[in-house]
């Protein structure tokens, strides 16, 4: 499947941000819950009495970009940096707004770590 450019330019950036986010530390391990605040740039060409509504969250933007396309973009750039494969989120809050600085604002939380893994005889029910 093709990927835009545009798109992959952005995904590297996630990535990295995401990177210097998690410090170093371990890859979340089990289910978990992603809250995603997309604040979207206010259009210049607005008046200020609309900018103003736009800032104080009276108006909410129904253009692009699509919340669905930036969350497959984010999920997609924290892939083997955050977690190690965005199935793991069970749990997702998206809010989009207009924003003085644009940006996402991502943070995703552990809900249960992974379980230990299992020998073969515990996955029947067997015990030794």
């Amino acid at each position: 499947m093709f990927t835009p450019e545009k798109t992959v330019n952005y995904e590297g950036l996630v990535a990295l941000a995401a990177q210097q986010a998690m410090a170093g530390a371990a890859l979340l391990e089990g289910a978990c819950e992603v809250k995603l605040r997309i604040d979207c740039q206010i259009p210049a060409s607005w008046s200020q009495k609309k900018q103003r509504a736009a800032a104080a969250g009276e108006i909410r933007p129904t253009t692009k970009p699509d919340a669905d396309n930036v969350i497959k973009a984010i999920f997609d750039a924290m892939n083997g940096v955050v977690w190690k494969d965005d199935v793991q989120a069970v749990e997702l809050a998206v809010s989009k707004r207009y924003s003085m600085v644009p940006g996402v604002a991502v943070r995703v939380e552990l809900l249960d770590p992974a379980p230990p893994a299992q020998e073969q005889g515990d996955l029947l029910g067997a015990t030794a």
